[in-house]
C-alpha cells in the first residue's frame, strides 16, 4: 500500500522539527485540524543500530490517531539504514523519509544531511539500503536546491533517478539556512524535472508557508501535488483546517491549547524527558495580546511542570 498514492492532492503535510514534533505535539496538531500526512522527528540510524538505541527509541512513538506517519531518518552507514528499515516496518509506520537537507553544522561535519548534496554516491547507497530493508514501506527524502550554490537541475535530477516514491524540496541552499527569501522558481524547475523523469514521484514544496491559503497558492504557481508547513503551526495551530481560516486565536482559546498540551506532556513522558521542552513553545501559545510579554516572562520562570500547570490554569480560571 503506497499511502502517498493513497492522499488526496493537495497534500498539505506538517513538517518533521527536531524537539517539536514528538508523538505529544503531533497529536495537540491533530486535535485542532489534522494534516494529510506526518512525520517524526529526525531519528538517527547510527543511535537506532546501537545499544545506546533506548536513548532514541522516544523520537519513534506514537498514536494511531497521527497516522498516516511517515519515519524521518538521518545518519552515515548504509548499513545501519538498512538496519533500521528494517525496524521501522516492525512499528508500523507508513514510511520511511530520508533527512537530505539539515543545514546543522555538526550535523553536516558528519557527512551526512545536506551534507549528501555534494556526494551523490553515497546518497545513492544510502538511499537503496534503506529501500532493501524498507520491504514495503515507502521511501521518501526531504532535501534544499543545493549546498553552497543552487544545484536544482544536477542534485534534484539525480534524486528523482533513484524511484522515490515522494521528495520535498526546501528552497534554499544550505549556505543560505533562512537569511534569504524561499526559490520557489527553483522549486517550479524542480517540478517539471520530475514531469520529465519521474511522474509518479510526489513532489512538496517548503519554505516560509505560514498559511492554508498561501500553500494553495504555491502548489498553483509550481504545479506541486503539495506542501509541507513548519514554522507557520506556531503562528496558528488550525493552519491545517480545510474548512475555514481561523481567526479566533483568542488568549482563552490559545492557553487552553496549551493546558491540553502541558497535560498530554505530563502523561505520555512522565520524568523520561525534561519538562523544559515545554517552554519553546509558551511562545506559540502566548502571544499577540495585551500583557503577552509580561506573561511569557513568567510562564518561562516555572520551576516543574506542576508549577507551569498551575500557572496556566490560574491564567484560564
Amino acid at each position: 500500500m503506497n499511502i502517498w498514492q493513497q492522499l488526496k492532492k493537495p497534500i498539505f503535510a506538517l513538517a518533521p522539527m527536531e524537539d517539536v514534533t514528538d508523538t505529544v505535539f503531533r497529536r495537540i496538531v491533530t486535535s485542532c485540524a489534522a494534516p494529510d500526512i506526518m512525520f517524526t522527528e529526525f531519528t538517527s540510524v547510527d543511535g537506532m543500530d546501537s545499544e545506546g538505541s533506548v536513548h532514541v527509541s522516544h523520537r519513534l512513538k506514537f498514536d494511531n490517531s497521527e497516522k498516516p506517519l511517515i519515519a524521518q531518518i538521518w545518519g552515515t552507514t548504509p548499513e545501519s539504514y538498512f538496519n533500521a528499515a528494517q525496524e521501522l516496518q516492525k512499528r508500523n509506520f507508513d514510511g520511511i523519509d530520508i533527512n537530505m537537507g539539515c543545514p546543522v553544522p555538526k550535523i553536516i561535519k558528519k557527512g551526512c544531511c545536506s551534507a549528501l548534496i555534494n556526494d551523490h554516491t553515497k546518497a545513492k547507497e544510502i538511499i537503496d539500503a534503506t529501500r532493501s530493508g524498507a520491504g514495503k514501506l515507502t521511501l521518501s527524502v526531504k532535501t534544499r536546491i543545493g549546498f553552497k550554490t543552487i544545484v536544482t537541475d544536477e542534485w534534484i535530477g539525480f534524486l528523482l533517478e533513484q524511484n522515490l516514491d515522494a521528495l520535498t524540496i526546501h528552497g534554499r541552499t544550505t549556505k543560505e539556512l533562512s537569511s534569504v527569501p524561499n526559490h520557489w522558481d527553483e522549486i517550479g524547475k524542480a517540478v517539471a524535472l520530475k514531469n520529465r523523469i519521474a511522474p509518479h514521484t510526489i513532489i512538496l514544496g517548503n519554505g516560509d508557508i505560514m498559511s492554508r491559503e498561501e500553500g494553495l497558492e504555491k502548489i498553483e504557481q509550481c504545479g506541486l501535488d503539495g506542501v509541507m508547513i513548519g514554522r507557520g503551526i506556531f503562528s496558528n495551530p488550525w493552519i491545517f483546517d480545510k474548512t475555514t481560516a481561523q481567526t479566533d486565536l483568542s488568549s482563552q482559546k490559545m492557553l487552553k491549547l496549551f493546558l491540553s498540551h502541558i497535560n498530554l506532556f505530563d502523561e505520555t513522558w512522565g520524568t523520561q524527558k525534561n519538562f523544559a521542552i515545554l517552554k519553546k513553545f509558551i511562545k506559540m501559545y502566548v502571544t499577540g495580546f495585551d500583557g503577552a510579554g509580561k506573561m511569557r516572562h513568567e510562564l518561562s520562570q516555572s520551576s516543574s511542570i506542576d508549577n507551569l500547570k498551575d500557572k496556566v490554569e490560574k491564567l484560564i480560571y
